[in-house]
């Protein structure tokens, strides 16, 4: 078992804080209050599933035939999933090209780019 198998195990799904961080090439360490990633903050048995539909390139039928489910199980964890992510809407009809192209001149943070994308899908 890898330790972030172990963590998610032990956790019992309560949530976790990172309080220490060490960088091994530099041999630096911050200490504080970190907030794990959202996929991160997943069960491992819901990281598995995300592994595996990346891995197929968001096929549901491939999903169907690897985990021997329906389409609507599949769906209905998807939904799940994204709810416990609190994933960034963006409007496709409004596109998001200029909030990239601002952080990727390092004219936006990435907290300011997630804010607008969060205020234009309301």
């Amino acid at each position: 078992m890898k330790d972030w198998q172990y963590l998610i195990k032990i956790s019992n799904g309560k949530e976790m804080a990172v309080e220490r961080v060490r960088i091994k090439d530099d041999d630096i360490a911050i200490e504080g209050e970190f907030e794990l990633p959202p996929l991160a903050r997943l069960s491992a048995e819901d990281q598995v599933f995300v592994a595996a539909f990346i891995q197929y390139h968001g096929s549901i039928k491939q999903m169907e035939k690897v985990f021997g489910v329906s389409y609507p199980t599949i769906k209905n964890r998807l939904n799940r999933i994204t709810a416990k992510l609190d994933l960034v809407q963006v409007d496709i009809s409004s596109p998001a090209s200029d909030v990239l192209e601002q952080l990727d001149k390092g004219e936006m943070s990435v907290e300011d780019a997630l804010k607008v994308l969060k205020e234009r899908k309301r």
